[in-house]
């Protein structure tokens, strides 16, 4: 076998090495789009409500108000 053979056959693998590679991560990141995609398209769907997320607020507001005034209270004596 001589030279130039012997490097044809090792560029042309390593172009078909590369070019399965690129196949690969072309495939991947078609599959990404179309995820993040349906992620876009459900995720307003999943959103806690602007209400619901401030009465939770108002709940936490309210226990830390208790556990200032209780410190507070504590710190008098």
């Amino acid at each position: 076998m001589d030279t130039q053979t012997l490097m044809n056959f090792v560029g042309g693998s390593a172009i078909a090495i590369g070019g399965w590679f690129a196949r690969e991560v072309w495939g991947a990141v078609k599959e990404l789009r179309s995820d993040l995609h349906s992620l876009e398209i459900d995720l307003p769907k999943n959103y806690v409500s602007r209400f619901d997320l401030d009465k939770r607020m108002d709940h936490i507001e309210d226990m830390f108000k208790r556990i200032y005034d209780k410190l507070d209270a504590k710190a008098d004596k």
